[in-house]
C-alpha cells in the first residue's frame, strides 16, 4: 500500500485534531494507493461510463475526511474505511444504473474484482444484502470480501489491513465466499 504509514497516521491524527491544512498532504500521501483501488473496482467499465475511478477517488477521500469523518486510528483503518466507502459509492450507482435501466443478464462472479454494468447492478444489489446479512454473522469474513472484492487487495494485504495472518484470510474469504454464493443463490431462486 502506497505512502509513509507513518506520516499518514500522523497526518490523520492532526485532521482529527482540527488541522484542516493536513488534508492537502494526506491527500497527496494516500491519491494513489486510493486511485490503483478504485481502478480496480472500476476495471472493465466502458470508457465513456459516468463514474470513473478518479470521480469515486474524490467521492470516497471528500467523505474520508469530511465532517462526519471517522476517528482514524491509523493508516490501515483508514484504508479500510475507504474500501468501505467505494463500496458504497459503488452499490449507490448500481442502484442508480438499476433504477434507470431495469433488466439483468451478466452474471456477478466472486472470483474477479467488481465490474459494475447495467446487466449486473442487480447482482451487485444482492451480493450488497448477502454482504450486509455476513456482517451481522462474522464482520471479519465481511471484511475480508470487501476488501478483496471491491478494493481488490491481495490477501497478504488484507491480512496486513485486518492484523491477521494470512492464512486467516484464506480461510475466512473461502467460508464466506461459500456463504455468499448460497445466499445469493436463494436470492436469485
Amino acid at each position: 500500500m502506497g505512502g509513509d504509514s507513518g506520516d499518514i497516521t500522523r497526518l490523520l491524527a492532526e485532521i482529527r485534531q482540527g488541522n484542516r491544512e493536513a488534508e492537502p498532504r494526506l491527500a497527496q500521501l494516500v491519491y494513489r494507493e486510493l486511485h490503483r483501488l478504485a481502478k480496480r473496482c472500476m476495471q472493465g467499465e466502458r470508457p465513456d461510463h459516468t463514474l470513473q475511478p478518479t470521480v469515486l477517488v474524490h467521492d470516497a477521500f471528500l467523505k474520508l475526511v469530511g465532517p462526519n469523518q471517522v476517528n482514524w486510528t491509523d493508516r490501515k483503518h483508514f484504508f479500510a474505511v475507504a474500501a468501505t466507502l467505494m463500496r458504497r459509492i459503488l452499490i449507490d450507482h448500481a442502484r442508480a444504473v438499476r433504477a434507470q435501466k431495469r433488466g439483468g443478464g451478466g452474471k456477478l462472479s466472486l472470483d474477479n474484482v467488481v465490474v459494475v454494468t447495467a446487466a449486473m447492478s442487480d447482482d451487485l444489489l444482492a451480493l450488497d444484502e448477502a454482504l450486509t446479512r455476513l456482517a451481522e454473522l462474522d464482520p471479519r469474513q465481511s471484511k475480508v470480501v470487501e476488501l478483496r472484492f471491491f478494493a481488490g487487495l491481495s490477501e497478504d494485504e488484507i491480512a496486513k489491513v485486518l492484523d491477521v495472518k494470512t492464512r486467516t484470510v484464506k480461510r475466512d474469504w473461502s467460508t464466506a465466499r461459500a456463504w455468499l454464493h448460497s445466499q445469493i443463490a436463494e436470492t436469485v431462486a
